[in-house]
């Protein structure tokens, strides 16, 4: 066995799994460890969790082989809904509507079930000469101006750069001595996926409650279901710890007061999560041979589904910054890399954080002056394409 690479990545989660199916299709040696067996991952059952890949963020996935080996196909978001409301009553008129259209023929972003990108991420791993993976496995990481070293039981190997994938309690980010900074947001998040009667004709809703975001993704067919959808919803958490006890008919009566009729009848499909909330920063993303990515280097509120689609983005950084270097782990590739992501991501977290404290909140003149907003960006072509680009992550 080689035991000298060119990266080393901590977690083969989606994006460090990802970054890694990249590299090694690039031609980078790629030592890949987790503390987890993959396969479990999988979830060969429809569990009811989706990602939404925006356009953007689907160069990674194709650049690792992973999109052409999907084995359930993603559903493309052609417009998308933002509209504003109380559950159980129809939405203010006042709204705004995207249209994939104005801004060219790509779809605004693909939902990819969950359990697609574990199968597809795991068999390239397999297929890919250029990655060695270990898991089950606990890596010990240290790190010189000369390299890493990475232990993993008996053996040793080495490696220009170590990548800390390894989520929000990353190990890695905190033997770094690197500080993180957090926002509790006291919700939690309400995660399932449900067939109902009428297609959704690939529009995705954003719908704007007291208690947070609403969000219907559009979802692929499956064997038993015509139209599917994936829904994330917020609500403060003592709230959705009472509908986490509810039967699945108290609980789906619960998500259409939350969704509206225009689906027509519904009915809860797979599991439903919950996950409580909270935002995070890294105050730096790299030390000396490392650099940070995904979930160990931010967190979001997932009210604009962006939380996935930045630990991509950072993962494409890196691959477009290692894939002509001499050294992967150079003092310089590294500042490059943090000058390209971490202002990208704060300013993602400021949005995001922005957002949820101006739509969660049942204040009526606050309801009125966002309605009113919505209405506006509604009629000004320039700043709505604005907006939709940057949903399509451009």
């Amino acid at each position: 066995m080689d035991k000298n690479f060119d990266v080393a990545i901590i977690g083969a989660g989606p994006v460090g799994g990802a970054l890694a199916c990249a590299l090694a299709a690039a031609g980078r040696r790629v030592l890949l460890v987790d503390k987890s067996p993959l396969p479990p991952m999988e979830h060969p059952d429809f569990d009811g969790r989706a990602y939404a890949i925006a356009a953007g963020s689907r160069a990674l996935l194709e650049a690792g082989g992973l999109w052409a080996a999907l084995p359930y196909p993603p559903c493309p978001i052609l417009d998308i809904a933002v509209t504003d409301g109380k559950p159980g009553r129809p939405a203010s008129p006042l709204r705004l509507n995207f249209d994939h259209r104005k801004v060219g023929d790509d779809a605004f972003g693909w939902i990819i079930e969950a359990r697609a990108l574990r199968i597809a991420i795991n068999q390239r791993l397999h297929e890919l000469s250029g990655v060695t993976l270990m898991a089950p496995a606990e890596a010990v990481v240290t790190r010189n101006a000369a390299g890493v070293s990475v232990i993993v039981g008996a053996e040793t190997f080495t490696a220009q750069l170590a990548v800390a994938a390894d989520g929000r309690s990353s190990r890695l980010r905190d033997e770094a001595g690197i500080a993180v900074t957090r926002i509790p947001y006291r919700q939690s998040a309400v995660v399932c996926a449900i067939a109902h009667q009428r297609p959704h004709n690939n529009i995705a809703l954003e719908h704007f409650l007291p208690g947070g975001p609403f969000a219907q993704l559009p979802m692929s067919a499956t064997a038993e279901h015509e139209n599917v959808s994936a829904i994330v919803f917020t609500d403060k958490t003592d709230i959705v710890a009472r509908l986490s006890t509810l039967d699945t008919t108290r609980f789906t009566a619960e998500v259409a007061k939350r969704l509206g009729t225009h689906c027509g009848a519904i009915e809860l499909i797979g599991k439903r999560w919950t996950y409580p909330l909270s935002a995070m920063h890294a105050q730096r993303y790299v030390d000396t041979r490392l650099a940070l990515v995904g979930d160990s280097a931010h967190g979001i509120h997932p009210i604009a589904g962006q939380g996935l689609n930045l630990g991509l983005r950072d993962a494409m950084a890196l691959l477009e910054l290692c894939s002509y270097a001499r050294d992967c782990g150079a003092p310089d590739l590294l500042r490059a890399y943090q000058a390209a992501r971490r202002p990208a991501n704060l300013l993602m977290l400021a949005a995001t954080d922005g957002l949820d404290r101006l739509f969660s909140t049942d204040n009526p003149a606050i309801r009125l002056a966002r309605d009113l907003g919505l209405a506006a960006v509604e009629r000004m072509p320039r700043l709505k394409r604005r907006f939709m680009q940057a949903a399509m992550g451009r």
